[in-house]
């Protein structure tokens, strides 16, 4: 391996970097250096490993670095063909204190990690390493994407890989060091061949809000969200899943669509989630516990006015469904080539009526069934919106392609590219998604777990979504699940989960059986529409203050997380009339700092104006 680092690097630099510290870390990798800075990942030795786990002999590793851009690639100087594991882009000891904040982002949408580098802390138990049984290096904690550190008393500093056309780009830390990561997945460079790899970012800012700005924009200059006009503005509806689950029936959608009509028509999507379908895979055929035709349904649904929707997950299928015992060569194979890759013999096998089978999206006539899929839907159906599921199948490990030189964000991707061509005008949500590769692919995110009508999910699932609020009207609409108003909770509690929602600025759907929701409750959830679009930006990682700056008014949300009272302080910037949005209660005239005495588990939402 030999590299090539084509860099503003100066010789002061360098002479600083070794006057830091004289001797080399193990296998000859990084300087000891004080602090992350550009000129440690600059100086940093970079390592082609082959599929065997040894150093690729005869392959260059150059990387250019354009001001806090690295870009890089992987150059063969070899007469044969060699299979790589990986592209390690950089190795630098990472000396910050083990109270340096952190947040990672996962491959898959449900993984995220904050904490600190001493005590870090997983958002949900659906982790990339231990529920999605993801490789990555022994002993390390590993972050795709995304990586935001925050010192004490210092600048926030952000690693990101800020394209993601055909390799996953991850940051590990492991023990006292820190490396990035391009997995190859054991793919054949060929003789004198020439692999682009992603680009990456490193820069330090004043404030994260400007941080995961820069790194947006750069996202979304990579990947630009598809156009429609149905995209504009985050929408709004009701979803069938979070009152009927799996055994939801025509009657329910009809008895629900009536509700909405009579009361809150600004719901404008009524979706029919999982549960219509015959079988996983069998999307087309209606289950005979569903009491009807979806198709009918759903036309009701239009001659009433409102906008159909549908829950699909069209990346996997179920062993007994028509789709995978008519086409079973359709499938990711195994690495034997002995046939289907049975999902859980690599990773999580489905959460109902697995294990799955996962379709190639590198293989034509997938790409072709999608599109006519999708098409019928569309046009036969008249959807016009597609709550997409279980997408991170479709990017699964351990397996082969029809394609042998597709890597498996490749396959992801072609799939989803003609998913959207059969889909035409609609809006398309991402769910159980990796994340990465979705970008440029889909007009929502869904960017939590599932909500459910308990303090401790309301609470994770707020910390998840306001995470991720920087992505919200850059990279798509972030969809934090639906808001549900029903149920024994105290008041204060469906309070907090109110105000998460509207503090996320994405989508709004009731996930409630709105024909018995108590009045008081429907009054909340008229509040949150329509949609704002703009989410709230906090300027510490506790998330206890967020502003959302509107036209007309400063909208002021106010979190106390914890099981005990808080007294919260916020300023003013300019005097203004303080008013609480859900209660309408004045609260007076107020310049500067304003202090309000929080009871646990609690949030207030402020329209200062």
């Amino acid at each position: 391996m030999a590299l090539s680092d084509r860099s503003q690097l100066t010789r002061r630099d360098v002479l600083r970097l070794a006057l830091a510290s004289p001797t080399l870390v193990a296998r000859g990798f990084s300087l000891a250096t004080p602090s992350l800075d550009r000129a440690s990942l600059v100086a940093s030795p970079g390592l082609v490993v082959a599929a065997e786990g040894n150093r690729a002999d005869g392959i260059e590793l150059v990387r250019e670095w354009k001001g806090r851009f690295c870009h890089s690639r992987v150059v063969s100087h070899r007469r044969d063909a060699i299979r790589v594991k990986e592209i390690v882009l950089f190795e630098v000891p990472l000396a910050l204190p083990l109270s340096t904040a952190i947040y990672g982002e996962g491959f898959q949408m449900l993984s995220q990690t904050g904490g600190t580098l001493g005590e870090p802390v997983d958002y949900s138990q659906y982790t990339d390493a231990g529920h999605y049984r993801m490789p990555a290096g022994e002993g390390a904690r590993a972050f795709y994407g995304l990586l935001l550190l925050t010192p004490p008393g210092d600048e926030p500093r952000v690693l990101a890989f800020t394209s993601c056309d055909r390799f996953s780009g991850r940051f590990e830390i492991r023990g006292s060091s820190l490396r990035a990561v391009i997995d190859a997945e054991g793919l054949e460079l060929g003789p004198r061949e020439t692999w682009p790899l992603e680009e990456m970012m490193f820069a330090s800012e004043a404030t994260t809000t400007q941080l995961l700005s820069s790194v947006a924009t750069r996202l979304a200059a990579h990947h630009p969200p598809p156009h429609t006009v149905r995209a504009r503005t985050p929408p709004t509806g009701w979803c069938s899943w979070y009152c009927f689950g799996p055994t939801v029936t025509a009657q329910q959608v009809l008895d629900n669509l009536d509700a909405i009509a009579r009361s809150i028509p600004a719901l404008k999507y009524i979706q029919i989630d999982d549960g219509y379908q015959r079988a996983m895979g069998d999307w087309l055929d209606t289950g005979a516990a569903f009491g009807g035709s979806v198709r009918a349904v759903l036309d009701q649904i239009r001659r009433r006015g409102f906008e159909p929707a549908i829950w699909i997950a069209p990346f996997v299928a179920e062993e007994s469904s028509a789709l995978f015992q008519q086409h079973r060569d359709w499938f990711i194979i195994d690495r034997d080539g002995q046939g289907p890759l049975r999902s859980d013999r690599v990773t999580f096998g489905g959460w109902r009526r697995g294990p799955w089978y996962a379709l190639d999206g590198t293989h034509p006539e997938v790409q072709q069934h999608f599109e006519r899929l999708f098409t019928t839907m569309r046009q036969d159906w008249a959807c016009s919106y597609f709550k997409l599921d279980a997408n991170f199948w479709g990017a699964m490990h351990g397996g082969r392609f029809h394609d042998p030189r597709a890597t498996r964000i490749e396959a992801y991707r072609r799939g989803m590219q003609a998913i959207l061509r059969g889909a035409g005008d609609a809006f398309v949500l991402g769910g159980n998604h990796p994340i990465w590769p979705s970008i440029g692919l889909l007009h929502g995110s869904r960017s939590s777990n599932d909500i459910k009508r308990s303090w401790d999910r309301i609470r994770s699932t707020a910390l998840q979504n306001l995470s991720r609020n920087w992505q919200n009207g850059r990279l798509w609409w972030n969809d934090p699940d639906v808001v549900v108003l029903t149920g024994d909770l105290p008041d204060r509690e469906f309070e907090f989960h109110a105000t998460a929602i509207y503090a996320s600025g994405g989508l709004v759907l009731s996930g409630d059986d709105l024909t018995s929701i108590p009045l008081a409750r429907l009054a909340m959830l008229r509040k949150l529409l329509p949609p704002t679009g703009v989410a709230a930006t906090f300027d510490e990682p506790s998330l206890r203050v967020g502003v959302v700056q509107l036209p007309h008014a400063r909208m002021v949300c106010l979190f106390n997380w914890s099981d005990a009272p808080q007294s919260t302080s916020f300023r003013l910037p300019r005097p203004a009339d303080v008013a609480d949005h859900w209660s309408g209660e004045s609260l007076g005239r107020h310049d500067g700092m304003m202090t309000l005495e929080m009871p646990p588990r609690s949030a207030r939402l402020l329209a200062c104006t």
